[in-house]
């Protein structure tokens, strides 16, 4: 039996707050390829497979926070969940100076095949979740995980230790911008390296026009890339993000 595409963990939370991860694997599912996209290991292990280090710090903040968890189970080179379905860069084939060859003569039928497979279990799972909250008269939270490479090829160090992105509403992130900003240690983004403002990513389909509070947490990945980095970060994000929850009540 093939592996689902959505991890779906601690679903008896007690808190109305949903948290994601959109880029948690750098799986390849066998129907795709045979499992593999063509590219080399280093290449897999990279950014443009997965955010590294963003699930288990992700797990852990859906711990504490006590809170359900959605992470995708597939590389955002199979498809990628965090993007519209009309969003050319649905289905990469060049990425931060490689080619994704298993990709490279992927067509129309073979994008639906995956949006079928895989970005439409995921959303369809965040809506469903979502939804019922709702439907019982419960407007929740949503928290999104991800991380970025400190360099992309070409260009310039990113400073940031933090990105904290934002569109229309900032009820959850200027307090965690504030808040984060006090430790003159850190280097802490609005809308960076990212805008957080893209129309048809998972965050504006499911939170912005439901109206729900939301902040998209962007950490440097070399920060989380080991367990003590991740159990570090989550032990500062999570008493902030429990503080500007409770507010929201």
């Amino acid at each position: 039996m093939s592996e689902p595409a959505v991890f779906a963990e601690n679903q008896e939370g007690a808190a109305p707050v949903l948290v994601l991860c959109d880029h948690a694997t750098n799986r390849v599912p066998p129907c795709v390829n045979g499992g593999s996209l063509g590219i080399c290991a280093a290449d897999m292990n990279r950014h443009i497979a997965f955010d590294i280090g963003a699930l288990a710090v992700a797990r852990l903040l859906a711990a504490t926070l006590d809170a359900p968890l959605l992470a995708t189970n597939f590389s955002r080179l199979v498809i990628d969940p965090n993007r519209g379905e009309d969003d050319p860069t649905l289905l990469m084939k060049l990425y931060d100076g490689t080619i994704i060859e298993g990709n490279r003569h992927a067509d129309a039928t073979e994008k639906q095949r995956r949006l079928d497979a895989f970005h439409r279990p995921y959303h369809n799972a965040i809506s469903t979740r979502l939804e019922a909250w709702l439907n019982a008269g419960i407007t929740p939270a949503v928290i999104s995980i991800h991380s970025f490479t400190p360099q992309l090829r070409g260009r310039g160090p990113r400073p940031w230790h933090i990105g904290v992105l934002w569109d229309k509403d900032r009820r959850m992130a200027q307090p965690l911008i504030e808040q984060l900003s006090e430790n003159p240690a850190l280097v802490v983004g609005s809308n960076e390296p990212y805008a957080g403002s893209y129309h048809g990513d998972t965050m504006y389909f499911h939170a912005t026009r439901r109206g729900l509070p939301q902040v998209l947490i962007e950490l440097r990945n070399d920060l989380i890339e080991t367990e003590a980095g991740q159990a570090q970060w989550a032990g500062v994000l999570a008493p902030v993000l429990s503080n500007i929850l409770k507010g929201l009540d």
